[in-house]
C-alpha cells in the first residue's frame, strides 16, 4: 500500500482477509485499521459474513429456481451439469 488511505485498505482487503497478503501490507493494513473507525467496522462485518458463511448450512434450493437465478445473474456457466 502506498499510503494509509481507505481506497488503498479496500484494494488488499480480499488479500489481508484470506491470509494471502504481504506482512507488510498487512503491518499497514492493522496500523489503519487502529486509526480508522469506519474501515474496522467494514472489515469487522466481512469477517462475520465469512464467518457465517463457512459454518451456517447452506439451505437446498429447488433446480428450477437455481436454473433461474444463475441465469438472470448470467452465471450459467456454473450451473452443476
Amino acid at each position: 500500500m502506498d499510503d494509509n488511505s481507505c481506497g488503498n485498505l479496500l484494494d488488499h482487503l480480499s488479500d489481508y482477509l484470506d491470509g494471502e497478503a504481504s506482512a507488510a501490507i498487512c503491518a499497514e493494513i492493522e496500523q489503519h485499521l487502529q486509526e480508522c473507525e469506519d474501515c474496522r467496522v467494514v472489515v469487522d462485518t466481512l469477517r462475520q459474513t465469512i464467518h457465517l458463511y463457512h459454518t451456517l448450512t447452506q439451505p437446498d434450493i429447488p433446480d428450477d429456481f437455481r436454473q433461474r437465478l444463475y441465469k438472470s445473474l448470467d452465471l450459467e456457466p456454473y450451473l452443476e451439469r
